[in-house]
């Protein structure tokens, strides 16, 4: 039995319908969170705001979050997104605003550092870096993060060696500045 090979591959290519190609949505999502390549090392979370999250129509940035999360909580994406999704936050400039009144407060204090490589999506956060390997022998310094786990926005995470403890919920910048002189105490 002899077999046409370029027959069979006519006949098959003509049955085959032209590939639709739809963007896949995790990959959308995690483009529109990523940083450009050029993207110089930040000192503060406003040099981070670089991404198409960051830049784009805020009502294009929410539909979009909210087709790629779906029911999924754990796609990484900025504190402030998230508060806006859930309606909590009023808009990204609001968070933006409380993220630059956090470095206005904490750049000018000594012994923070704005640290920007934080998870996916995130804006970075602040370390006391006299509460590592001080007196105490922490291993892990005071940390200063931006949340959307409550509506005071800032969340401090205490100088620790081994298990994390729970973050303390500070209440908004007034908190934070009322209670800075408790959290640099620990060294």
């Amino acid at each position: 039995m002899t077999v046409d090979v370029d027959q069979i591959l006519v006949s098959r290519d003509a049955a085959v319908p032209t590939p639709r190609l739809e963007p896949m949505l995790d990959l959308e999502w995690s483009q529109a969170i990523e940083l450009p390549r050029f993207a110089l090392p930040a000192t503060r979370p406003a040099e981070l705001r670089q991404a198409w999250v960051h830049r784009a129509p805020e009502d294009a940035v929410l539909g979009l979050y909210r087709r790629a999360s779906g029911s999924d909580d754990t796609l990484p994406a900025p504190w402030w997104l998230r508060a806006v999704a859930s309606g909590r936050l009023e808009s990204r400039e609001l968070g933006f605003r409380i993220e630059d009144r956090v470095a206005q407060l904490l750049g000018k204090r000594m012994g923070w550092e704005f640290v920007p490589w934080a998870a996916d999506g995130e804006s970075g956060y602040w370390e006391f870096m006299p509460s590592e390997r001080g007196k105490s022998g922490h291993s892990i310094p005071t940390t200063v993060l931006n949340t959307d786990r409550h509506d005071g926005w800032i969340d401090v995470l205490p100088a620790h060696s081994a298990q994390a403890p729970e973050p303390v919920a500070v209440a908004g910048l007034a908190g934070l500045r009322s209670r800075l002189g408790e959290f640099e105490a620990v060294r």
